[in-house]
Protein backbone atom coordinates (compact mmCIF):
# COMPACT_ATOMS: atom_id res chain seq x y z
CA UNK A 1 0.00 0.00 0.00
CA UNK A 2 1.36 3.54 -0.88
CA UNK A 3 1.47 5.71 2.07
CA UNK A 4 0.87 9.41 1.25
CA UNK A 5 1.76 10.83 4.56
CA UNK A 6 5.25 9.05 4.35
CA UNK A 7 5.72 10.20 0.68
CA UNK A 8 4.85 14.15 1.79
CA UNK A 9 7.26 13.41 4.54
CA UNK A 10 9.75 12.67 2.00
CA UNK A 11 9.69 15.83 0.32
CA UNK A 12 9.06 18.36 3.22
CA UNK A 13 12.18 16.35 5.35
CA UNK A 14 13.91 16.27 1.77
CA UNK A 15 13.47 20.26 1.32
CA UNK A 16 13.48 20.89 4.65
CA UNK A 17 17.29 19.59 4.82
CA UNK A 18 18.26 21.67 2.58
CA UNK A 19 16.91 24.72 3.61
CA UNK A 20 17.98 23.87 7.38
CA UNK A 21 21.87 23.23 6.02
CA UNK A 22 21.81 26.22 3.24
CA UNK A 23 20.08 28.75 5.35
CA UNK A 24 23.56 28.98 7.25
CA UNK A 25 25.49 29.97 4.07
CA UNK A 26 23.36 32.61 2.37
CA UNK A 27 23.81 36.00 3.97
CA UNK A 28 20.58 38.02 4.62
CA UNK A 29 17.65 36.20 3.86
CA UNK A 30 19.99 32.82 5.89
CA UNK A 31 17.80 32.93 9.00
CA UNK A 32 14.32 32.55 7.06
CA UNK A 33 15.44 29.72 4.85
CA UNK A 34 16.77 27.74 8.22
CA UNK A 35 13.12 28.56 9.82
CA UNK A 36 11.35 27.52 7.00
CA UNK A 37 13.95 24.23 6.65
CA UNK A 38 13.36 23.64 10.06
CA UNK A 39 9.20 24.21 10.16
CA UNK A 40 9.23 21.61 7.25
CA UNK A 41 11.18 18.86 8.62
CA UNK A 42 8.77 18.99 11.90
CA UNK A 43 6.00 18.73 9.28
CA UNK A 44 8.17 15.60 8.01
CA UNK A 45 8.88 13.66 10.97
CA UNK A 46 4.87 14.51 12.22
CA UNK A 47 3.81 13.06 9.49
CA UNK A 48 5.77 9.94 10.06
CA UNK A 49 4.93 9.76 13.70
CA UNK A 50 1.32 9.78 12.25
CA UNK A 51 1.97 7.33 9.69
CA UNK A 52 3.68 4.48 12.13
CA UNK A 53 1.25 5.15 15.08
CA UNK A 54 3.70 6.45 17.55
CA UNK A 55 3.49 9.62 18.80
CA UNK A 56 6.95 9.32 20.47
CA UNK A 57 8.68 10.14 17.58
CA UNK A 58 7.24 13.45 17.18
CA UNK A 59 7.31 14.09 20.69
CA UNK A 60 11.08 13.43 21.39
CA UNK A 61 11.85 15.43 18.05
CA UNK A 62 9.41 18.61 19.48
CA UNK A 63 11.76 18.05 22.61
CA UNK A 64 14.85 18.44 20.95
CA UNK A 65 13.04 21.88 19.02
CA UNK A 66 12.45 23.30 22.37
CA UNK A 67 15.63 22.21 24.00
CA UNK A 68 18.06 23.43 20.96
CA UNK A 69 15.72 26.88 21.01
CA UNK A 70 16.30 27.56 24.38
CA UNK A 71 20.05 26.80 23.76
CA UNK A 72 20.14 29.96 21.45
CA UNK A 73 17.66 32.03 23.56
CA UNK A 74 20.77 31.48 26.34
CA UNK A 75 23.77 32.25 23.89
CA UNK A 76 22.03 35.71 23.12
CA UNK A 77 21.20 36.46 26.74
CA UNK A 78 24.59 35.61 27.86
CA UNK A 79 25.64 38.25 24.90
CA UNK A 80 22.82 41.02 25.84
CA UNK A 81 24.69 40.50 29.65
CA UNK A 82 28.31 41.07 28.30
CA UNK A 83 26.96 44.08 26.16
CA UNK A 84 25.29 45.69 29.37
CA UNK A 85 28.33 45.05 31.79
CA UNK A 86 30.76 46.51 29.29
CA UNK A 87 28.68 49.37 29.06
CA UNK A 88 27.99 49.41 32.69
CA UNK A 89 31.83 49.76 33.25
CA UNK A 90 32.62 52.11 30.64
CA UNK A 91 29.95 54.27 31.31
CA UNK A 92 31.42 56.65 33.87
CA UNK A 93 34.28 58.82 33.02
CA UNK A 94 36.69 57.33 36.44
CA UNK A 95 35.33 53.73 35.47
CA UNK A 96 38.86 52.67 34.60
CA UNK A 97 40.54 54.44 37.59
CA UNK A 98 41.26 51.38 39.46
CA UNK A 99 42.91 48.28 38.90
CA UNK A 100 40.45 46.31 40.80
CA UNK A 101 37.70 47.88 38.74
CA UNK A 102 39.11 46.89 35.56
CA UNK A 103 39.58 43.47 36.95
CA UNK A 104 36.07 43.05 38.13
CA UNK A 105 34.36 44.57 34.85
CA UNK A 106 37.01 41.88 33.06
CA UNK A 107 35.55 39.21 35.47
CA UNK A 108 31.67 39.67 35.19
CA UNK A 109 32.09 39.84 31.12
CA UNK A 110 33.89 36.00 31.29
CA UNK A 111 32.04 34.72 33.80
CA UNK A 112 28.86 35.80 31.70
CA UNK A 113 30.35 34.45 28.46
CA UNK A 114 31.19 31.02 30.02
CA UNK A 115 28.15 30.62 31.88
CA UNK A 116 26.24 31.04 28.61
CA UNK A 117 28.22 28.95 26.41
CA UNK A 118 28.07 26.38 29.33
CA UNK A 119 23.74 26.60 29.19
CA UNK A 120 24.11 27.00 25.36
CA UNK A 121 26.12 23.75 25.45
CA UNK A 122 24.00 21.64 27.90
CA UNK A 123 20.82 22.82 26.15
CA UNK A 124 21.60 22.21 22.35
CA UNK A 125 23.55 18.06 23.52
CA UNK A 126 20.25 17.31 25.29
CA UNK A 127 18.51 18.88 22.21
CA UNK A 128 20.70 16.46 20.44
CA UNK A 129 19.90 13.85 22.18
CA UNK A 130 16.45 13.70 22.21
CA UNK A 131 16.94 14.35 18.33
CA UNK A 132 18.88 10.92 18.41
CA UNK A 133 16.31 9.14 19.81
CA UNK A 134 13.51 10.68 17.16
CA UNK A 135 15.95 9.31 14.28
CA UNK A 136 16.60 6.24 15.87
CA UNK A 137 12.78 4.86 15.70
CA UNK A 138 12.26 6.89 12.74
CA UNK A 139 15.08 4.54 11.46
CA UNK A 140 13.51 1.34 13.27
CA UNK A 141 9.47 1.95 11.68
CA UNK A 142 11.25 2.88 7.84
CA UNK A 143 14.61 0.54 7.36
CA UNK A 144 16.02 3.64 7.13
CA UNK A 145 19.47 3.01 9.01
CA UNK A 146 20.71 6.73 7.97
CA UNK A 147 18.50 7.97 10.42
CA UNK A 148 20.48 6.59 13.38
CA UNK A 149 23.76 7.73 11.96
CA UNK A 150 22.56 11.08 11.44
CA UNK A 151 20.91 10.98 15.25
CA UNK A 152 24.25 9.61 16.40
CA UNK A 153 26.41 12.39 14.28
CA UNK A 154 24.32 14.93 15.52
CA UNK A 155 24.86 14.14 19.34
CA UNK A 156 28.49 13.36 19.16
CA UNK A 157 28.37 16.68 16.95
CA UNK A 158 26.81 18.70 19.99
CA UNK A 159 28.79 17.38 22.38
CA UNK A 160 31.98 17.73 20.67
CA UNK A 161 31.19 21.16 19.31
CA UNK A 162 32.95 22.80 22.84
CA UNK A 163 36.03 21.87 21.35
CA UNK A 164 34.82 23.25 17.87
CA UNK A 165 35.61 19.96 16.10
CA UNK A 166 31.58 18.88 16.82
CA UNK A 167 30.49 22.01 14.10
CA UNK A 168 32.35 19.77 11.19
CA UNK A 169 30.75 16.36 12.93
CA UNK A 170 26.96 18.35 12.88
CA UNK A 171 27.73 19.54 9.26
CA UNK A 172 28.35 16.29 7.93
CA UNK A 173 25.38 15.16 9.75
CA UNK A 174 22.81 17.65 8.01
CA UNK A 175 23.93 16.62 4.91
CA UNK A 176 23.21 12.91 6.11
CA UNK A 177 20.14 13.85 6.82
CA UNK A 178 19.40 15.11 3.20
CA UNK A 179 19.78 11.62 1.87
CA UNK A 180 18.34 10.12 4.97
CA UNK A 181 15.04 11.77 4.42
CA UNK A 182 15.27 11.51 0.29
CA UNK A 183 15.90 7.74 0.99
CA UNK A 184 12.43 7.04 2.76
CA UNK A 185 10.30 4.28 1.00
CA UNK A 186 7.23 5.25 -0.78
CA UNK A 187 5.38 2.26 1.52
CA UNK A 188 5.86 0.60 5.19
CA UNK A 189 5.49 -3.05 5.80
CA UNK A 190 3.58 -4.68 8.14
CA UNK A 191 6.40 -5.20 10.78
CA UNK A 192 7.52 -1.39 10.36
CA UNK A 193 3.48 -0.05 10.86
CA UNK A 194 3.68 -1.92 14.43
CA UNK A 195 4.63 0.48 17.31
CA UNK A 196 7.08 -0.43 19.29
CA UNK A 197 5.29 -1.17 23.09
Amino acid sequence: MITVALSQAKTYGGIGAVLALLGGAIPKIGSALSIVGIVLILLAVKEIADEVGDETVFRDYLISFILQIGAFIALIIAIVAVLGTSIIAMGGPRAFEHEIRNLEAAMAIIGSILVGFVIFWILFSLGAYYLKKSYELIAYYTDVDLFKTTGLLYFIGALTAIIMIGLLIIFVARILEIVAYFSLPEELSSKQSSVII
